[in-house]
């Protein structure tokens, strides 16, 4: 499910420069670039960074005045011609960057008509995306808003995406150590939810002091912002363009 635009208040731009770069590991878009020939690697890290980000790629259809049942097999089509993996070598003039890689590959996908037509018929019964995980009011939340073109639905959506990763990670850390109702709490102070608890009330609710929570709470940002920076390491080639990717995606988020 796409999070609320809730505040920005887990990053500001002093965050995103004030701290050492994260570590940079092979990560997933690195293994797709770096791979030579048909490598199970590469092929099982394009599929997850398709799974995990194609809702800014449907959005981007939608808005093109594309009607839900063909955005869905238009999309669907996308990754699996996407998936053959035929013209990775355009990367580079992309700088690298699986955000601006899709974004330009979905612009001449809709603009090669026969490329359009192949696809429609692909995406045809294709499993890849999960649609059925997302009812239809999420699903075109961020397209139905006429104000925004279809590059900035594509921005937006890809920023809230890395946002939901991000936090799904998170919680499945505190679920694994069983403290799922805790996780929940804190991320309402992050995001700055409505029903935002106050320290005072997180202490209470857990029989611990303010200075704990106040602890506990600086704690799960720490480790939200280095998750944040791991998340988006996944889709750039290169240690260099985690920062900007990261400031890009505050500058996308506060618009």
């Amino acid at each position: 499910m796409p999070p609320a635009e809730h505040s920005w208040t887990s990053l500001s731009a002093t965050d995103a420069t004030g701290q050492s770069p994260a570590v940079f590991a092979t990560t997933h878009w690195s293994v797709v670039l770096e791979a030579q020939g048909e490598s199970p690697a590469a092929q099982k890290a394009l599929e997850k960074l398709c799974r995990t980000y194609w809702r800014p790629i449907y959005g981007y259809v939608r808005r093109h005045g594309v009607g839900n049942q063909d955005a869905e097999d238009l999309t669907q089509g996308f990754f699996a011609l996407l998936l053959e993996r035929k013209d990775l070598n355009s990367v580079r003039k992309e700088k690298g960057r699986l955000r601006s890689y899709l974004l330009a590959s979905v612009k001449h996908f809709l603009a090669d008509e026969s490329r359009r037509a192949m696809a429609v018929k692909r995406g045809k019964g294709q499993r890849l995306i999960p649609f059925d995980d997302v009812q239809e009011g999420e699903r075109i939340e961020a397209e139905r808003s006429d104000q925004l073109t279809a590059d900035q639905i594509y921005e937006r959506r890809w920023a809230f995406t890395v946002l939901e990763e991000v936090l799904a990670r998170l919680r499945e850390e505190y679920r694994s150590a069983g403290n799922v109702r805790f996780f929940d709490q804190m991320k309402k102070m992050l995001m700055d939810e409505p029903d935002r608890p106050s320290q005072g009330q997180v202490a209470t609710e857990f029989d611990i002091t303010e200075n704990a929570v106040k602890q506990a709470f600086y704690r799960f940002r720490q480790r939200y912002q280095t998750l944040l920076r791991e998340e988006i390491a996944h889709t750039v080639a290169m240690p260099g363009d985690v920062e900007d990717e990261l400031r890009h995606l505050i500058a996308v988020v506060q618009m």
